[in-house]
């Protein structure tokens, strides 16, 4: 894991667009690097997901979801941040997204695919008047990718419009106090480390690899290894994990190693050896080494 600086170095980039209806896009970007993208995006989805809402708004379409309780899941996977909730998935990609253990996505797909801006914005209306706040995305290609709505201090329940001149102007603290910390760099990001970045053990529950669920023991197993050495590393489940016909599967996200025909036994090992004495289960691993 990479020293993380809880400082953010002010780009000092503001840019501005014009809009159909004769408004403006106002846009203050922000460093992308995971260390930045990565708390970021982590705090509100956990911290703040009540109060925020996903889309993608291009010229004839709008999709706008919410989240009605804390993710089930907002890790990091192959380059990708997945959160998942009750009725929906994400997926955006914050990292190089090299193709699971077989490193199959080629060089340009990788560079499109990857977030290449981040800002912060503010939709402004002809006279100049702020009228929603805003975090947009864009690829490698430049392409729009998902935008986070942020708190509008002109609706109030149930996204009713407020009588003119009348706006809930605390429902802008959340815009300000981001903008403080990852626009102007005026206050650290509140995490010691990047929350995304925190090693997991994860065990495939896809019913290609298991259909006897045999990763059940495989899980325990890991659970009760990490807790008896003393581990910080959390161990969860995932959906596939790109090797298939081989499980149960454990992927360790401290640096990126698959291993597959897992059994409780061999998770043990996977822990006292790998994770404790940092000599990876040579026989497990996948692809295999010779």
């Amino acid at each position: 894991m990479t020293n993380f600086q809880p400082w953010v170095a002010p780009l000092n980039r503001k840019t501005t667009e014009p809009t159909p209806q004769g408004g403006t896009l106002e846009y203050e970007d922000f460093p992308i690097s995971s260390d930045v993208t990565g708390p970021l995006l982590y705090d509100l989805f956990q911290n703040h997901w009540s109060e925020i809402g996903v889309g993608h708004v291009v010229q004839g379409s709008v999709l706008e979801l919410e989240l009605t309780a804390p993710p089930k899941t907002c890790l990091l996977y192959d380059g990708y941040l997945t959160v998942v909730t009750e009725g929906w998935h994400l997926h955006l990609c914050l990292e190089e997204h090299l193709g699971g253990p077989h490193c199959k996505t080629p060089p340009g797909l990788r560079q499109q695919r990857r977030l290449s801006r981040g800002a912060f914005y503010r939709r402004l209306n002809e006279a100049g008047q702020p009228r929603s706040w805003g975090i947009q995305f864009w690829n490698g290609e430049g392409e729009r990718m998902m935008n986070l709505f942020l708190p509008n201090p002109l609706l109030g329940e149930d996204e009713d419009v407020l009588p003119e001149g009348k706006p809930l102007l605390e429902k802008l603290a959340l815009y300000d106090e981001l903008r403080s910390i990852y626009i102007l760099g005026e206050r650290p990001i509140p995490f010691e480390e990047n929350p995304l970045k925190r090693p997991y053990l994860a065990v495939c529950r896809s019913s290609r690899c298991n259909p006897s669920r045999k990763w059940e023991p495989v899980f325990e197993a890991l659970e009760s290894a990490v807790e008896e050495a003393g581990l910080d590393v959390t161990v969860r489940t995932a959906g596939c994990l790109e090797v298939c016909q081989l499980g149960p599967i454990v992927f360790y996200s401290g640096d990126r190693t698959w291993y597959s025909r897992v059994k409780p036994e061999v998770a043990h090992q996977i822990v006292s050896e790998h994770l404790v004495q940092g000599t990876p289960v040579k026989e497990h691993l996948y692809p295999p080494q010779s």
